[in-house]
Formats: structure tokens, C-alpha cells, sequence
């Protein structure tokens, strides 16, 4: 089977002749060591968007300098309703993020006025073209951006600590917008639902330390169901990015209609190892991140983990092996061979649950 193959096949919840090994196109340089991998399998995840998003009434500039050595980009975003600016700094493989849009109450009113005033549109021809250039190499993603709740915690509105206080004090201000960004979310799920690629991904990195139960099942739940209600129709499938401690979540979860668990990291770095996720989601395709602190130990012990990662699987249905996180530069290239020894291993050993495709 070729490795975009294996991936189809178990997000449909089947197996093939062993594990699926995938990554992130960001977390895997094109080298040596990459092609080899990928000649023996490994499948490259390529997020790409197939929509576009305009604001035709809200005018963006930006402004590069430099402060201490450093290059920071401030970006302003000016409306009827006031003038918003954020300030990043390019880092590498990554921008962090020094000032996001929220720096009082009275921005409000021109968080909203952005939020509103996007306009979305298909954009599929990049999407198709990368997935036919990459043939079975590589499958293509696609995404509906964060839930709607989320978007305000952990995209470009406020900051995690200032959410938490103005959930508090401020909530009616919070709802406002969190409404708004459902209502644009409902406009993109039909054009994400026609677009020429079979999953995508709703939100995730959602923190149950900070959400709570009743706070998820209120206002995250029924957005899963609802975009997953149009995608079904279509055929397509739809998951979500739970990396994090779902243990809390997990009734709420298995209750959902997405298809798969993308990211599920299982213990030793989460509170679920992987056989609770199974007995908590049986119906649902898991798509794994292998735990991350594994990546420091020597290559025999992430071979074994990874060997002992399926063997609490059960079975191998619905099951792939997946890298969603950054992995320590002098080890990516000996822990991810290591991880495909393990699945290779635990095929050879197992016959019994690979032959019946």
C-alpha cells in the first residue's frame, strides 16, 4: 500500500499492512534522511487552507523595525469602530506574539466590527494542485480554523489570562463575539465541505484546565456536530486536534460526531494512555502524536514504546502513528526511524492483525 493509502484506509476505519506513519510538513526538513524515510512509507500531512478570507472595510498596514537587535512587525487594523494593532516577532520556524488584538474593554466594539466584516470565498486550485504534485507521497488537509470560542482564547484576540478575567467580568462582550465567529464558521463549512480533499481538522489545543466540562459541552460540542452534519453529507471527514489532557473531556467527546482524534498524545505526557482512549472512543479513528518526551530516550526505548503503543491498541483498525510537535533537532532523524522500526516490528510480529485487509 502507498503511504497516502495506508492513511485513507484508516481514516475510514480499516487498517493496511502495518501502522501509518505521518508528520507535519513543518516539522520535517527535505533531506537525505526525509526521502528515505518517506521510500519506506512515512507520509507528509500538509495543512493547506481552501478558502480565502477578506475584511473589504477594514484597512490593514503594517510596520517593520527594529528594537534591540530584534525585528518586530506592528500590524494596525483600522475600522469605523476604532483602530487595532498587534505586534509579532518573526522567531525562526515560529512568531511570537507580543501583542495581540485586545488591550481594553473599549476594543470591543472593533474586534466585533472585524469579526463581521469577513468575507469568505472557495480556494481550491492550490489544494488540488499539491495533492496531485505529491501524489501518495503526502496527504493534503484542510481546516475551518478554531472553534468558535477558542479562536477568541488561543488566535490573534486575547491572551489565555485575559480571556480568563474577561470571561469573568466581561462575559456578555465575550458572547458577542463568540457568536459573531460562529456565524462566520457556518458560512465556511459548506466551502470546506466541497473542497477536493477527504478530511479536515475543527480547532483543538483546547486546555480542559482552563475550559471545564460544561464550558466544552456548551460551546464546543454542538459547533463539531453542526460542521460535521454538512461534511457527512458530503462524504468527507472531520476531526479535531486534542493534544492536551482529554481524560476530563472524554465522555463529551466520544458523544460527538467527529470521525477522528487528531494529536491524541497518550501517556507518559497526557493523563489518557492510549488502550483508555480506545475503551473511551470506539467508534472514533485515532490519529496520534507520539509522546514527544519519548524523543529524548535512547532509540531502543522509542522503538519500544512505539511497539508497546500498539499492542495497547487491541487492534489496529482505525489507528494511525502520527508526529504533531517539534522534535529536538539532533534527534528527529534517529527517533522517527525508530519509531518506523517499531511499527515495521510489530507488523512482522503480529501478522493476525494486519492479514485480514
Amino acid at each position: 500500500m502507498t503511504p497516502r493509502k495506508r492513511i485513507e484506509t484508516a481514516l475510514k476505519g480499516g487498517h493496511g499492512d502495518r501502522v501509518p506513519f505521518t508528520i507535519y510538513e513543518s516539522k520535517i526538513p527535505q533531506c537525505a534522511a526525509e526521502r528515505e524515510m518517506r521510500n519506506r512509507g512515512l507520509c507528509i500531512v500538509n495543512r493547506m487552507g481552501v478558502f480565502k478570507t477578506h475584511m473589504p472595510d477594514v484597512k490593514t498596514s503594517s510596520r517593520t523595525y527594529s528594537e534591540n537587535g530584534r525585528a518586530l512587525i506592528r500590524t494596525y487594523y483600522e475600522t469605523p469602530a476604532g483602530t487595532l494593532t498587534t505586534l509579532t516577532e518573526p522567531a525562526g520556524f515560529t512568531t511570537w506574539r507580543h501583542e495581540l488584538l485586545f488591550k481594553s474593554p473599549e476594543d470591543y466594539k472593533a474586534i466585533l466590527f472585524m469579526i463581521k466584516d469577513e468575507v469568505y470565498e472557495p480556494a481550491y486550485e492550490q489544494a488540488a494542485r499539491a495533492q496531485a504534485d505529491c501524489g501518495d507521497d503526502a496527504i493534503i488537509r484542510a481546516g475551518f480554523g478554531l472553534e468558535p470560542l477558542q479562536a477568541i482564547i488561543s488566535g490573534n484576540i486575547m491572551k489565555m489570562e485575559t480571556f480568563c478575567t474577561e470571561w469573568m467580568d466581561n462575559r456578555d462582550e465575550i458572547l458577542k463575539l463568540y457568536e459573531a465567529i460562529a456565524a462566520n464558521r457556518r458560512r465556511i463549512y459548506p466551502i470546506v465541505a466541497n473542497s477536493p480533499l477527504m478530511h479536515a481538522n475543527y480547532g483543538g489545543n483546547v486546555t480542559p484546565e482552563i475550559i471545564g466540562l460544561e464550558t466544552f459541552e456548551k460551546y464546543y460540542v454542538p459547533h463539531y456536530n453542526e460542521a460535521a452534519e454538512i461534511m457527512h453529507k458530503h462524504g468527507k471527514l472531520i476531526g479535531c486536534h486534542f493534544d492536551a489532557n482529554c481524560q476530563l473531556l472524554s465522555k463529551a467527546i466520544a458523544g460527538t460526531s467527529l470521525d477522528y482524534i487528531e494529536a491524541f498524545t497518550p501517556s507518559p505526557d497526557t493523563d489518557m494512555t492510549l488502550a483508555e482512549a480506545r475503551r473511551a472512543w470506539p467508534q472514533k479513528v485515532l490519529w496520534l502524536n507520539f509522546p514527544s518526551s519519548v524523543h529524548l530516550r535512547p532509540d531502543a526505548e522509542v522503538e519500544k514504546t512505539a511497539v508497546d503503543l500498539l499492542d495497547q491498541a487491541g487492534n489496529m483498525d482505525g489507528l494511525i502513528m502520527g508526529i504533531t510537535e517539534d522534535i529536538p533537532p539532533d534527534r528527529w532523524q534517529s527517533s522517527c526511524r525508530a519509531i518506523m522500526d517499531g511499527l515495521e516490528r510489530h507488523a512482522r510480529e503480529n501478522p493476525g492483525l494486519y492479514n485480514a485487509l
